[in-house]
C-alpha cells in the first residue's frame, strides 16, 4: 500500500504517518553509532521522511549521529529538532530566551551538518521567558533562512491559544505545530490540546505512541523487566516499580495483546494504529533503540482499525485520560513550587 503523506499543518510539507524519532540514538540509548546510522537509512529507504530529534538527546550526539547519516541525503527529509531544557549547568544555556535560542540554533545546524532546520521546536513551556520574545526570535531565524517552521512541545491548550493570538497581535511568526505524548495508555491531549491544534490547524507529531514500551508487550505479571528494556536501564524514571500504575497498566496491556490477536494485528501495529485514527495526529514519533525494533513498528501506517475496535479500547482506557499522572510530560510550575500559589 503506498504511504498516505499528510500535510504537516499549514507548513506546505508533508510528512510520512511515522516519525523517526532519535532520543535512542547515542549514550542514552544505542551507543553502536553505525547501527543509529543504518537505521536512519533504513527508515528512509521504507518511506519514512520526516526525522525528529533534539538538542538534549545525549547532548549533542544524537544530533551528530543523525547529521551524519544524512549526508547526501538532506533533501529526503523533514528534519526537525528542539531547543530549551539545560544544556549543562550554566543557567543561560537553556529556556526560551533570544539569548539562548540565537545560539541553540547555530550549535544544532552545525552538529546536524545543514544549514536549514525544517522545524525547530520549543520543547518545553519557559515560564520565566515572555512568549512573545520567543516568537521574536523564532521569527528573525525564520527570515534568515536557518528555519523553515516553528512548533512547540508538551504546550498546555491555554498556552497554544495565547502563541497564537501573540501571533497574531504581534506580527511574529505562528507556531506550526505541536508535539505532545500520546497513546492508548496516556490519552489526556484529547480533552484539549489536539482539539486546540485542530482548531488552529496545527501538525501534531505526537510522542511515546507506545508509551515507553507498555504497548509492545514486553511488560508482564510473572517476572521482572527484560534486561534491556527500558525499565530496567532507566528505572529511576519509568513506573514499572510503581505497584499501583504498573496493575493498572498491566491490566489495559493485556486487553489489548488479546483485541490485537482477534484483530490480526501485532499489539505494536494496533497501538500505532490507534494514534494515528485521531484526526488531528499528522505523524507518531517512533523511538526504536535497535534496528529490530525498527523493523517491529515499519508499515503501522496501513493499520486501519475498525470502529468496533476502537469502541473496545475506549472502554479500556476513558478518552481524555492517563493512567499514570507522569505521562502528562510537563507539571506546571504552580504545582511544583508552592511559592507560586500561596501568598506572601
Amino acid at each position: 500500500m503506498a504511504i498516505d503523506y499528510r500535510s504537516l499543518g499549514r507548513t506546505g510539507m508533508r510528512v510520512s504517518p511515522l516519525c523517526l524519532g532519535t532520543m535512542m540514538f547515542g549514550a542514552w540509548g544505542n551507543t553502536d553509532q553505525d547501527e543509529c546510522v543504518r537505521m536512519v537509512h533504513a527508515a528512509v529507504d521504507a518511506g519514512m521522511n520526516v526525522i525528529d530529534t533534539a538538542d538534549v538527546y545525549a547532548f549533542g550526539e544524537t544530533e551528530e549521529i543523525v547529521g551524519r547519516a544524512l549526508r547526501g541525503r538532506r533533501d529526503q527529509v523533514v528534519l526537525a529538532t528542539k531547543f530549551g531544557n539545560p544544556m549543562g549547568g550554566d543557567p543561560n544555556r537553556q529556556g526560551n530566551s533570544r539569548r539562548w535560542i540565537t545560539r541553540a540554533v547555530e550549535d544544532s545546524l552545525r552538529r546536524l551538518g545543514t544549514d536549514w532546520i525544517d522545524l525547530y521546536q520549543v520543547h518545553r513551556p519557559d515560564p520565566t521567558t515572555d512568549i512573545d520574545e520567543t516568537l521574536s526570535a523564532l521569527s528573525d531565524l525564520v527570515r534568515q533562512g536557518k528555519v523553515r517552521a516553528i512548533g512547540t512541545s508538551v504546550f498546555p491548550a491555554e498556552q497554544l491559544v495565547e502563541a497564537q493570538w501573540a501571533s497574531s497581535l504581534r506580527g511574529r511568526e505562528r507556531f506550526s505545530t505541536e508535539q505532545p505524548p500520546y497513546s492508548l495508555l496516556a490519552r489526556q491531549s484529547e480533552a484539549a490540546v489536539l482539539p486546540a491544534c485542530e482548531r488552529y490547524g496545527l501538525g501534531v507529531l505526537v510522542f511515546s505512541p507506545l508509551n515507553g514500551g507498555w504497548l509492545t508487550g514486553k511488560y508482564t505479571r510473572s517476572g521482572a523487566a527484560p534486561a534491556d528494556s527500558r525499565a530496567e536501564r532507566n528505572a529511576e524514571h519509568f513506573d514499572f516499580r510503581a505497584q499501583e500504575v504498573r496493575s493498572r497498566k498491566l491490566d489495559v496491556t493485556e486487553a489489548v495483546r488479546d483485541l490485537a490477536a482477534e484483530s490480526g494485528l501485532s499489539m505494536i501495529h494496533l497501538a500505532l494504529g490507534f494514534v494515528l485514527a485521531h484526526p488531528a495526529v499528522t505523524s507518531a514519533i517512533i523511538g526504536p533503540r535497535t534496528m529490530a525494533q525498527l523493523e517491529s513498528q515499519l508499515g503501522a501506517w496501513d493499520v486501519r482499525l475498525d470502529p468496533d475496535v476502537l469502541d473496545r479500547l475506549d472502554k479500556l482506557v476513558p478518552p481524555g485520560t492517563n493512567l499514570s499522572p507522569d505521562d502528562a510530560g510537563y507539571t506546571p510550575p504552580p504545582l511544583t513550587d508552592p511559592s507560586l500559589r500561596r501568598r506572601p
